[in-house]
């Protein structure tokens, strides 16, 4: 049994597929695969059910995934002492973000840290708040950009940065709204929206917001994705409510709320009181400031971080 094994067994747990474990993992799908198969050969049983469409653990799967995770929580941790010791040439590192991201271009940000430490593989994965946290307790993220929505962290995690996101309410070009420039809460209550996948960080402030100020919102349709949200909203099949930033890139008429103005805040989160990890240490002061200013440097509004 290896550690890559164990690694592809567990990325196809949390990705879901072979194909998108694979993309996760930088290989192609087919070598991913033989690398499961041979792994099941060698316990002698099937881990993953692949009669539907998607995967699901066998008894023997979920027999195994904690067991995996200890020994790659285990393997990291020896990897990173390693690295304190041979310094930064090589590594490797995973963070997580919501997709909804915009308070940070985390893309400029990894492609800088690229620039300075090419030798350390970073891995990138997008979830829901949950699983990001459940990720960070489990060692298998290093870092992560959550949207808690005032929950506090869990013990063991500890909040590095914050910052302070605006949330719009975005219409199609044409609407009655999207010349008006704001707008109260309480005259969407005849609007259909378009919400966000239920139990991510976005749709929980926005169902919170409505709550607080009574409004009972119709839901037309609601997505996973962030892109497709913000194509049915420019269709007009309802109105949204999504981090400014969003609105603006995707050059929808983007309407400022009043009473009050909706905002929510952004951690970048890992374990406490730092990474373990040097790499992800090193990427840790970068993503909280310490880099010089320039290109790609956090945007939007920072707050004390708690």
């Amino acid at each position: 049994m290896e550690i890559r094994q164990l690694r592809h067994f567990v990325a196809v747990v949390t990705e879901g597929s072979f194909t998108a474990a694979a993309r996760a993992e930088l290989i192609v799908q087919s070598a991913l695969s033989t690398s499961v198969r041979n792994l099941e050969r060698e316990l002698g049983a099937e881990l993953f059910d692949r009669t539907g469409r998607r995967v699901r653990l066998t008894e023997a799967g979920r027999a195994l995934l904690p067991q995996a995770r200890q020994l790659l929580a285990g393997a990291a941790s020896a990897r990173e002492a390693v690295a304190r010791v041979a310094g930064l040439g090589a590594g490797r590192l995973a963070i997580g973000t919501i997709q909804t991201l915009t308070c940070v271009d985390l893309a400029a940000e990894l492609a800088a840290f690229h620039r300075e430490l090419p030798g350390i593989q970073v891995s990138v994965r997008e979830a829901p708040v949950e699983e990001l946290i459940e990720g960070l307790r489990t060692g298998e993220l290093d870092l992560a950009f959550l949207a808690p929505d005032a929950r506090p962290l869990p013990d063991g995690l500890a909040s590095f940065g914050a910052w302070q996101e605006d949330l719009v309410l975005v219409t199609a070009p044409g609407h009655p709204l999207a010349s008006a420039g704001r707008t109260l809460i309480k005259d969407l209550a005849a609007e259909p929206f378009v919400d966000f996948r239920a139990g991510t960080g976005l749709e929980t402030a926005v169902r919170r917001l409505a709550a607080h100020c009574g409004l009972e919102r119709r839901i037309t349709c609601d997505v996973t994705q962030i892109g497709l949200l913000v194509d049915l909203v420019r269709a007009g099949i309802g109105v949204a409510i999504v981090p400014r930033r969003i609105g603006e890139a995707a050059g929808l008429p983007c309407v400022a709320i009043r009473q009050p103005e909706p905002g929510r805040e952004v951690l970048l989160a890992g374990r406490a009181p730092r990474p373990r990890n040097p790499a992800a240490g090193a990427l840790l002061e970068r993503l909280t400031g310490a880099a010089p200013e320039g290109a790609g440097r956090p945007a939007g509004r920072r707050v004390p971080a708690g």
